[in-house]
């Protein structure tokens, strides 16, 4: 075989890839018969001269995807070209006989186009002239790197006559190829775990390399763009953030990814299924109704999307049910005005936003400031008229009542206002909420009812005078109850003596804090007209005979009488109680362990005979067990500290102090003012507590 003379055809690889200049990193391989080496990486395509004769024609180009590593974590995408070369017969010589030829020598040119640049790769190939026309063998080059996902387009010819060019174009492989999921570190992406807590929701990034930075963004997912940029936290490796709860609601997503070149980002919105964020963004949603203008209208503000519908309602009072409109509801629309065209506002008018079948928000039109400037009355109701008929009925209750069967006024006889409200439609009298553009559908009148009420209210106005004409015969027939009745308004809390004609027996012991107590009490009680029968702790007088006897005779004839009983718990007498107290909770028990049922224990029979005031617990504290009697315990301050469990029937006051409490119990009546004659009861009091 021959030497390789310079007729030799070149064949021209034109590479074009992403960055300029290629790099050293290239690298060419020919399959067997075929020599081949990269003169140069980065060319200009296009200006070579065609070589003169026969020379290598490309025959078919093929790309595959390929990694291009400088490490082991290192590497980014590229397209490897793969050609099958044959040789290009000279003029006038197809169909015959091959004959013995020199050597072939080809200039090949690959280039390979991209969004952002171009590049254009030179490789010589060397082929025997002894081979066979035909397939020669192939030559393939690494490669075209390109961002990931990108898409080259990448042209092969030769220098030879002809030069019969090839193109293919092939997008770059993402991170979705199995074999960039762990080289390339755009595709090493961390990965996000949300864990709700009691106060704030804690965000980790998870699987995140220690060194390289990351991005973390919080923000909100809208329909029409992501709402702003957001919250952006950034730190290297793995972090941790804590979300508050009043931030966490449905379209809160999250985004990580690490700060290189063209990364991938981890996306996450983990709440639009949490019923608790739901509930936190109804809360912070707001809707407001607009009457300005022939229509009504409603603007809503709401941190995210709302999956709901607005259905204006008729509501008559406000807590009534709201009766939806027919075929007047539609979807919530972003944010800002919604207008229901051709809906005139009227003062019963309200609307509701209904998610999943619920009522999230209603308002109403009378919630404003200034309703009376509406058209229309609070009293009016609402009738439809059906499409294509005449007939008209009232909703209301979730249905439409026929005005023949309606009887919400009068005197209940079904129809009874059907030929006045059809007037009223026909003479304009009532208002026209809503009627169809195009004359189909349903008409909805509000309708004046005032003008109907008004015999109603007649009626029951001479149904108050006859009854108060009767009250004024009894009291006319039973004239000395009156007198007593009047008599007894003059002695009421306006007059000098708010106590007058009131009676009290003053029970206390025998010691001198408490007998001076006692005296100053009955003194500063009688200026208020209330006569006091005190029960003295001596033993002088009927008291010498044993104050059983006696005590039971003025405690009966104050009980007969409903005179108040004023238990005053002085040291002394506080504790006659809790020896009361421990020997009826001592009976009690030795009457639990027993097999068989005791009578009652009443320590009154061990009371010494002077023991006034022990005496009168024996009487009290059985009355006052099964709520009996008008008794007040009134507890000397600052002697006595608590009042013992049998006396916690009966209403405690302590004195001086609560001196307007007590007056008010004796006197059995609300409202009065006693507190300038508090204030002298308690004077006096305070003095005698001093001596």
């Amino acid at each position: 075989m021959g030497r390789p003379g310079p007729t030799g055809c070149t064949v021209l690889l034109l590479l074009l890839a992403a960055g300029g200049r290629g790099a050293p990193r290239d690298a060419v391989s020919c399959s067997q018969g075929l020599a081949c080496r990269l003169l140069d990486t980065d060319v200009l395509c296009g200006t070579e001269p065609a070589a003169p004769g026969p020379g290598l024609a490309v025959l078919r180009l093929r790309l595959e995807p390929a990694l291009r590593c400088s490490g082991p974590d290192g590497c980014s995408p590229c397209l490897r070209a793969r050609l099958h070369l044959g040789l290009e017969p000279e003029d006038g010589d197809a169909g015959t006989a091959a004959e013995p030829r020199r050597d072939v020598t080809a200039l090949l040119l690959l280039s390979a186009h991209g969004y952002a640049s171009s590049r254009c790769v030179a490789v010589e190939v060397r082929a025997s002239s002894a081979l066979p026309r035909g397939p020669l063998g192939s030559v393939r080059f690494r490669c075209f790197e390109a961002p990931l996902g990108s898409e080259l387009h990448v042209t092969a010819y030769s220098s030879a006559h002809g030069r019969r060019r090839l193109s293919q174009r092939q997008r770059v492989p993402d991170c979705s190829w199995p074999a960039a999921r762990a080289a390339i570190p755009q595709c090493q992406v961390p990965r996000l775990q949300v864990s709700p807590g009691l106060t704030a929701v804690l965000v980790e990034v998870q699987m995140a390399t220690v060194g390289l930075n990351y991005t973390l963004r919080l923000y909100r997912n809208h329909s029409h763009g992501t709402g702003g940029s957001g919250h952006v936290v950034t730190a290297s490796g793995p972090m941790n953030y804590s979300v508050p709860l009043e931030e966490v609601l449905p379209c809160l997503c999250l985004q990580v990814w690490p700060e290189i070149q063209d990364p991938l980002r981890a996306t996450l919105c983990p709440f639009s299924h949490d019923a608790a964020a739901w509930e936190r963004l109804w809360v912070q949603t707001q809707l407001v109704l607009h009457d300005v203008g022939q229509a009504l209208s409603c603007s809503i503000s709401a941190p995210c999307d709302l999956p709901a519908e607005l259905v204006p309602c008729w509501s008559p009072a406000p807590a009534a049910p709201c009766q939806a409109l027919p075929g007047l509801q539609q979807p919530v629309t972003g944010q800002g005005p919604q207008e229901f065209q051709a809906l005139q506002p009227h003062p019963n008018l309200c609307v509701q936003v209904r998610s999943s079948g619920r009522v999230q928000l209603t308002q109403c039109l009378r919630e404003r400031e200034h309703p009376a400037m509406l058209p229309g009355h609070a009293d009016d109701i609402l009738l439809m008229e059906p499409g294509g008929n005449t007939s008209l009925c009232v909703l209301q209750q979730g249905s439409c009542t026929p005005l023949a069967s309606f009887t919400a006024v009068g005197d209940g006889r079904p129809g009874l206002l059907e030929q006045q409200l059809q007037e009223d439609v026909a003479s304009g009298q009532c208002v026209q909420l809503w009627r169809p553009e195009n004359g189909s559908g349903v008409t909805l009148w509000a309708c004046p009812m005032h003008k109907y009420v008004r015999a109603r209210w007649a009626l029951a106005w001479l149904g108050v005078l006859v009854c108060a004409a009767c009250i004024l015969l009894l009291l006319l027939l039973k004239k000395e109850d009156v007198k007593g009745w009047l008599k007894s308004l003059r002695a009421g809390c306006g007059s000098k003596a708010p106590l007058q004609g009131r009676r009290a027996l003053l029970l206390h012991a025998a010691e001198p804090v408490a007998e001076r107590a006692a005296c100053a009490l009955a003194a500063a009680l009688r200026p208020l007209g209330m006569v006091v029968v005190a029960a003295p702790g001596g033993g002088s007088g009927v008291a010498a005979w044993g104050p059983l006897p006696w005590l039971h005779a003025l405690h009966r004839r104050a009980l007969r009488s409903g005179d108040a009983i004023i238990l005053l718990l002085s040291p002394a007498a506080e504790a006659a109680a809790r020896r009361w107290e421990d020997a009826a909770g001592g009976a009690s028990r030795a009457r639990d362990a027993s097999s068989g049922p005791s009578p009652l224990h009443d320590p009154g029979h061990e009371v010494e005979p002077c023991e006034a005031f022990a005496a009168a617990l024996s009487c009290a504290i059985p009355v006052l067990s099964v709520g009996a009697g008008r008794y007040v315990v009134a507890r000397l301050e600052p002697t006595v500290t608590s009042v013992p469990q049998v006396l916690r029937a009966a209403p405690a006051f302590v004195l001086p102090s609560e001196a307007v409490g007590f007056l008010q119990a004796l006197s059995g009546r609300r409202g009065c003012r006693l507190e300038p004659h508090a204030a002298a009861v308690a004077e006096r009091l305070r003095r005698a507590l001093r001596e």
